[in-house]
């Protein structure tokens, strides 16, 4: 055995190769499974129990100096010169600009990334929905003005049985019923999306958009908590010094219901034209889960309770960089996403 493992590395020591073929064939030939130093390992087991020690160490030297060598004599090849493949002539002649995040991309990855701190994982579903999880389980009435045309994209519509509506997502309040369907409380996520509606656009509206809505269902959850996470999140989002306050408001699958303000980032709640000389600046809309939506949805309202907010990424993106026509997030001009190079 020792014989045949010298004669192998002087094998090894001398082996070269002139292309990448000749090197596959050596290493077929001495690594591979049924390779030469494979073929020594097999009959190992025949090696008498004094010799064992001797042997071994002198096959593992063995296979570690053809690795080496074999890769060595592939990295050579790697490296070698070749002008035919450092030139690339399908490459434009012009610079190539690197690029960057778009706005409503950093603000929703900052949003996130400060409800992920908070407990809250991601959730997400699908933006062709039906009616059924849009409004039904969100506890819309059937005649609720959102389910009409002139808001809702239909994309087939079955007069017969309304739940059977397939339609564009309105909100992202859908993933928050799925995600009611098949998980058990405690839940706390964040669902990020985008959303449509059947609006004109203009340089505050458009007929899509993004949100990021939140969930957070267990035992005993108050709405001392929710305005705890939400006054959090302020702070992070828009500094320290930051305040907020909450307004009564009307969502059908909340009760109660807030909108909730923050104090003015421009002006530092003095009163300018951005918020309209209040102080104050909207920013989302939140309150405490309504047990029929629970129900729904097979959760228990008598055990568990729970809220959820959301807002509109566009929102927030406007408030942190002065944005004033939402249109600019859509139109890919790149003089308007070259002033956010900076932002991440």
């Amino acid at each position: 055995m020792i014989g045949k493992i010298e004669q192998l590395l002087q094998e090894v020591e001398a082996m070269e190769a002139a292309n990448a073929d000749e090197l596959e064939a050596l290493r077929i030939k001495y690594l591979s499974k049924k390779g030469a130093i494979n073929e020594l390992m097999a009959d190992f087991r025949l090696v008498p129990a004094e010799q064992k020690k001797e042997v071994g160490m002198r096959l593992n030297e063995l296979k570690n100096k053809a690795q080496e060598k074999i890769a060595a004599l592939k990295e050579r090849f790697e490296n070698m010169d070749n002008g035919s493949e450092e030139m690339d002539l399908t490459r434009t002649a012009y610079p190539i600009e690197l690029g960057t995040r778009h706005p409503l991309t950093i603000v929703k990855n900052e949003i996130i990334d400060i409800f992920a701190r908070l407990g809250f994982s991601i959730a997400e579903g699908p933006e062709v929905e039906d009616d059924l999880h849009v409004f039904t389980k969100l506890n819309f009435a059937a005649d609720h003005p959102a389910r009409d045309m002139q808001d809702t994209f239909f994309i087939e519509q079955n007069e017969e049985d309304v739940t059977k509506n397939v339609i564009l997502r309105t909100h992202t309040s859908s993933v928050q019923v799925r995600a009611m369907e098949h998980a058990e409380p405690p839940i706390r996520i964040i669902c990020p999306g985008r959303v449509y509606r059947n609006e004109a656009i203009s340089y505050r509206a458009h007929c899509f958009f993004h949100q990021i809505e939140g969930l957070y269902i267990d035992k005993n959850v108050s709405f001392t908590d929710l305005k705890q996470v939400l006054l959090l999140f302020a702070k992070e989002m828009f500094g320290e010094d930051t305040k907020i306050r909450l307004r009564p408001s009307y969502f059908p699958f909340t009760e109660p219901s807030a909108e909730m303000d923050i104090s003015c980032n421009i002006c530092g709640g003095k009163g300018c034209p951005f918020c309209k000389h209040t102080g104050w600046v909207e920013i989302l809309g939140c309150g405490m889960v309504d047990p029929h939506v629970l129900e729904a949805s097979g959760i228990d309202s008598k055990v568990y309770s729970g809220y959820a907010f959301g807002m509109g990424v566009e929102r927030i993106t406007n408030l942190k960089y002065q944005v004033k026509d939402l249109r600019m997030f859509s139109e890919n001009d790149t003089r308007f996403l070259r002033e956010f190079e900076a932002a991440y």
